[in-house]
């Protein structure tokens, strides 16, 4: 099987942990004494990297999954649940609707005095 390294990265890798069991590794931005062993490799292979050396790429970030967010058509309709209205007369009447019939993005408690609303005026 190939090697996923060359032997000059090995040897890169090897001097940056003799440094840093030496005491003399530093890191690259803050110029800190470098005392994780991870570290050391890491900055071993990105030395080599940078000269060009069979290296393998950097491992992406992982990404935080993001919470699914409710719409402001259903909080309105907990809203109305809770202030013990009928959750039937949550629906905004085309005139409270923004472009492309979205909410206007007001809260029920920010909700203009206009725009009062009943079952009747939805019909």
């Amino acid at each position: 099987m190939a090697r996923k390294y060359s032997k000059k990265a090995s040897a890169k890798v090897g001097r940056a942990m003799k440094k840093r069991k030496a005491g003399t590794l530093k890191s690259g931005r803050s110029g800190r004494k470098v005392k994780s062993r991870k570290q050391a490799i890491a900055i071993g292979l990105s030395e080599a990297r940078a000269e060009g050396m069979k290296v393998p790429k950097k491992r992406s970030k992982k990404r935080k999954s993001s919470r699914k967010r409710k719409s402001k058509d259903s909080e309105l309709q907990t809203y109305f649940v809770i202030a013990g209205l009928d959750p039937a007369i949550a629906a905004f009447p085309p005139a409270a609707r923004g472009p492309r019939g979205r909410s206007s993005g007001c809260s029920p408690r920010e909700a203009p005095a206009d725009l009062s609303w009943s079952a009747a005026s939805v019909n």
